[in-house]
């Protein structure tokens, strides 16, 4: 398989890989040979992450990071270099959901939290990446942007204005740097079956069952599959995507 080889000696950087889709797509990156660096405000989710790489062989360094603070996302890069001495891949993963209402009852420190994380933890993380990676003749970059990023949803005005943001931010990014050897796209995912949803949900039946309903697919998503979607964004297979906000969506977006 292309993916399998393709990896082998890579270096790739994942913010947000506590649990979740990071957690996932570190797995899916070090099975294919890649060295990970992982980064996620949660120090010890974050080093449970890091052991299931280490036990399965594979390469990886577990920093804590606030992606909202850009010294602290300078020096997690700085590691992840001095550790494996490049930047092949980035994949910006952190993010947060906001508390469920409608736009007139979310507060302004929620807004600002939601756009915080989401937008601003973003293009930080890009910032610095694109630096080295154009200090090292190149690099790939992919967001986690949300279905919530291609369409409006029901009680989550800031969210859907924050993964709105990180697909304007991927496309003129993605424009900045075209010819300059950085390619950029993001990853557009409905509703993960993941610690944010079952958060989302109230882990009850029936907040699951709302979950459910937005899903035309009559399932949810599962962490391994957006892992696969980020894996073929940062494969030469797609080497003609620039820009692009890859929906794996089971349908949400369609309708």
């Amino acid at each position: 398989m292309y993916l399998q080889d393709e990896f082998k000696g890579k270096v790739i950087f994942i913010t947000g890989g506590a649990n979740g889709i990071g957690r996932a797509t570190a797995l899916s990156f070090a099975r294919a040979g890649a060295s990970v660096a992982l980064a996620d405000i949660d120090e010890t989710q974050n080093e449970m992450s890091a052991q299931q790489i280490r036990e399965i062989g594979g390469s990886v360094l577990s920093l804590k990071c606030d992606v909202t603070v850009e010294a602290e996302v300078k020096s997690a890069l700085d590691k992840t270099v001095q550790a494996f001495s490049r930047l092949d891949i980035a994949f910006n993963n952190a993010g947060k959901y906001q508390r469920i209402a409608p736009a007139a009852d979310t507060t302004e420190e929620e807004w600002r939290r939601t756009l915080d994380l989401n937008v601003t933890g973003t293009f930080l993380c890009m910032r610095n990446e694109i630096r080295i990676m154009l200090a090292q003749g190149g690099g790939i970059i992919v967001n986690t942007a949300s279905g919530a990023g291609l369409v409006g949803i029901y009680d989550g005005a800031a969210y859907a204005a924050a993964k709105h943001a990180v697909m304007g931010l991927t496309k003129s990014a993605a424009l900045d740097y075209a010819t300059k050897g950085v390619r950029i796209n993001a990853v557009c995912p409905g509703v993960i079956e993941t610690n944010m949803m079952r958060e989302v949900s109230g882990n009850t039946p029936e907040g699951i069952e709302k979950m459910l309903a937005i899903e035309p697919i009559g399932r949810l998503g599962q962490p391994e599959e957006i892992a696969s979607a980020v894996m073929w964004l940062s494969s030469s297979k797609a080497g003609f995507c620039i820009g692009h906000g890859l929906a794996v969506d089971g349908g949400h977006t369609m309708h």
